[in-house]
């Protein structure tokens, strides 16, 4: 298996040794800009919303056997963690032929087409058409959830079973529009999201957060952030298909004000790379038993 790339879509890097039943993808690490992106909120609203440097953390899965998945476009231009019903009607310049079913996210503007900035400005200052939304639909979100698919699907015909870790990171302090409804609280270094264990067997979730929670880190499960579209999508523990999410605390990586990594993000890449080396023992271990 080769490394493929849908340009400015998708980038799936093969594994780098022989492949076991392990797939990490980052689908809001992209920095790739659709030409028809244009806002009106400050950049740096814009690129807030990114999981930044989440694909690079997790860059050595290839090199343990696993694929990495990562999407190239913005979460903020379309989020392919969620729905394609996932919008809400009145914020479309036209009527939507298809059934929706808008979440809570989309109410404030932050569902599959964001429509606020991460500082609560306007994204756009006017509403997408339908044109707009449906080519969105169809160059960007579809593509994602097809690749992801198919590789889930392919390592499960050949091993009877696949683990996935859906990667994520999440602001260090919580705001006002946050799941937590609160201001101003720290977050935990960890979030496992498995949408209260109908994701992930609970063997494996355990084993993540035991082994995170090794490093010395707080690490909470299914609180607050229990997992969206991509970990319902595609898991069913009882026929041996597992998917969880993993929510970092940026403040463990990055400065947030500045956008960068800093003076901990080493040791924090270090665990996570001591966690993929775990996680891809054990997937080996499932299906040579």
């Amino acid at each position: 298996m080769r490394d493929e790339r849908l340009e400015g879509v998708w980038h799936v890097l093969a594994p780098e040794i022989p492949e076991i039943p392990l797939v990490f993808d980052s689908p809001h690490s992209g920095t790739e800009f659709p030409t028809d992106f244009r806002p009106i909120a400050p950049f740096v609203d814009v690129r807030r919303s990114e999981d930044s440097f989440i694909d690079e953390i997790h860059g050595s899965a290839p090199g343990r056997g696993a694929v990495l998945l990562r999407a190239l476009f913005p979460r903020i231009y379309i989020d392919p963690n969620r729905s394609a019903a996932d919008l809400d009607p009145e914020q479309i310049d036209g009527d939507w032929p298809d059934p929706l079913t808008p979440g809570n996210k989309t109410a404030i503007g932050m569902g599959l087409i964001w429509t606020k900035a991460s500082s609560d400005a306007d994204l756009y200052g006017r509403k997408l058409t339908v044109a707009e939304v449906r080519h969105r639909i169809d160059t960007y979100l579809n593509p994602y959830q097809r690749k992801l698919c198919q590789e889930l699907d392919r390592i499960d015909a050949t091993f009877g079973g696949v683990w996935h870790v859906n990667c994520h990171s999440m602001p260090r302090m919580t705001t006002a529009r946050g799941p937590e409804g609160k201001a101003g609280l720290i977050r935990p270094d960890f979030i496992i999201g498995t949408l209260d264990g109908a994701a992930a067997g609970e063997e494996f979730t355990e084993l993540t957060r035991a082994t995170l929670a090794g490093f010395g880190y707080d690490v909470r499960v299914n609180e607050n952030f229990k997992g969206v579209e991509l970990i319902r999508m595609f898991s069913d523990p009882s026929a041996n298909r597992h998917s969880l999410q993993i929510e970092i605390n940026r403040g463990l990586y990055m400065d947030e004000q500045t956008g960068w990594r800093n003076d901990t993000y080493e040791t924090l890449k270090g665990h996570m790379n001591d966690l993929i080396r775990v996680l891809a023992d054990y997937a080996k271990a499932q299906v040579a038993a």
